[in-house]
């Protein structure tokens, strides 16, 4: 399901309660200055809590803030095969 989600969230196999949060989360991070209150108020509407939308929210803004922050510095990506190999080395410890 994440694979789907991942390709495209408004076709993938989920609650529409779950769209509208990844559509809230697509125009935060495409439009960040058109959000309004009553994009906020919409998720309460379809059963999202305040708790909840703030940590979606937070996990957006912290990837878009490593993303930039590896890109400013010029962090250079893993090389193919790294988290293959460290998995085939120290196992999932615990991670499924």
């Amino acid at each position: 399901m994440v694979d789907a989600v991942c390709r495209d969230y408004r076709t993938a196999p989920i609650s529409d309660k779950e769209k509208a949060l990844f559509a809230y989360l697509e125009q935060l991070s495409r439009e960040p200055a058109s959000l309004r209150r009553e994009h906020a108020d919409a998720l309460k509407a379809v059963g999202w809590s305040d708790a909840a939308i703030y940590d979606a929210v937070t996990v957006c803004a912290m990837f878009h803030f490593f993303n930039r922050w590896i890109d400013g510095n010029g962090v250079e990506d893993t090389p193919p095969g790294f988290y293959a190999e460290r998995l085939e080395k120290h196992g999932d410890r615990g991670y499924a």
